[in-house]
């Protein structure tokens, strides 16, 4: 039986310290204190927990701990206000440029929209000689 947390399948055959980080908003830190928590052992298989155990650690996570869809709508509102209230993060999120300090003179060209590629790949077939 496939456990369901949060409208996601954990896969079966991993680690459930592991597995619980196929969940958005859920790290191995966080995987690590919820088993704790709960008393559950972290090299035990996802196939191996009890309907019990399974029922726990939904509990724990809905109850404790934001993830999936209500994180991701959270995220984007912050970066929604950022945008609003004209900060310079706020302007960079809407530009599509690194947000955090990083240059942008090198690196972060797919960013910018400037992709090189090596030279010669988009060179055309010689011309047949008659």
């Amino acid at each position: 039986m496939a456990a369901r947390i949060a409208g996601v399948t954990l896969p079966n055959n991993k680690r459930i310290e592991i597995a619980l980080t196929y969940i958005f908003g859920i790290g191995l830190t966080s995987a690590n204190k919820i088993l704790d928590q709960t008393h559950i052992d972290k090299n035990k298989r996802t196939q191996d927990l009890t309907d019990e155990e399974v029922n726990k650690l939904r509990e724990i996570i809905e109850k404790n701990y934001k993830v999936e869809g209500e994180l991701k709508r959270e995220i984007l509102m912050n970066i929604k206000r950022l945008k609003e209230i004209g900060s310079y993060r706020g302007q960079r999120h809407a530009k599509g440029l690194p947000v955090r300090g990083q240059r942008t003179k090198t690196n972060s060209r797919t960013v910018r929209g400037n992709v090189r590629r090596t030279m010669g790949s988009g060179r055309k077939p010689p011309a047949e000689k008659t």
